[in-house]
């Protein structure tokens, strides 16, 4: 008996800090899933997996990845740039968009990207960079106001694929996505994913109050 009375005894002497922290904690829990969920809704453009399925469009949006501390890309960004290159052979596009930039460490994304473009087949004159796509809002907004795009097909993994979009259509693009989930990632995905829910409340964050 006495020990029941003792977590009544806590709650009623310290009501007045705990209750404020319960209502605080479950706002913020109702503002993460409404905010994930009006991205998941309003980004839900059409996403097809085969360069083959995708229509044709302006250009391809790459949207940057790691790159390794040898300079080698990250398997995430390596199979994003090995759809895009499905994308121009099979005529879905003649421009290549690889957004990015370059970080403290000199690890240049959109360069990086280019060269395995290069490398595997794709002219030069195919390829632009864009070096101020330090986040996938600005990659939107550059393709549309620095590169004169329209209509974009983005490449990018499934777990960021509907905040691209949802960032393509705010900019007024009209975009569809070609996931390049064309491995495992490992822990690196778990957390890509897990990050991906604070990511989608700062989409909204910056497209409502600029980013």
């Amino acid at each position: 008996m006495q020990s029941a009375k003792k977590p009544r005894a806590f709650l009623k002497r310290h009501r007045r800090i705990l209750f404020p922290l319960v209502a605080v904690f479950a706002l913020l829990v109702l503002l993460v899933a409404g905010t994930n969920a009006y991205v998941l809704i309003k980004g839900n453009a059409t996403t097809v997996s085969s360069a083959e399925d995708a229509d044709p469009a302006d250009a391809a949006i790459v949207l940057g990845a790691l790159v390794n501390p040898d300079g080698s890309m990250s398997r995430m960004l390596s199979d994003r740039v090995a759809q895009a290159d499905n994308l121009w052979r099979a005529g879905k596009v003649d421009r290549i968009i690889v957004s990015g930039a370059p970080d403290q460490d000199g690890l240049d994304q959109p360069e990086t990207m280019k060269q395995a473009l290069m490398k595997d087949g794709v002219p030069a004159s195919a390829i632009e960079k864009d070096d101020g796509g330090l986040n996938t809002l600005l990659s939107m907004q550059r393709a549309r106001e620095a590169f004169g795009v329209d209509n974009a097909v983005i490449v990018t993994q499934g777990f960021h694929m509907r905040r691209a979009l949802f960032l393509a259509d705010a900019e007024g693009l009209d975009a569809e996505g070609v996931t390049s989930d064309l491995h495992g990632y490992g822990n690196q995905g778990i957390k890509s994913s897990i990050r991906e829910f604070a990511s989608r409340v700062k989409a909204v964050k910056d497209v409502t109050f600029g980013g």
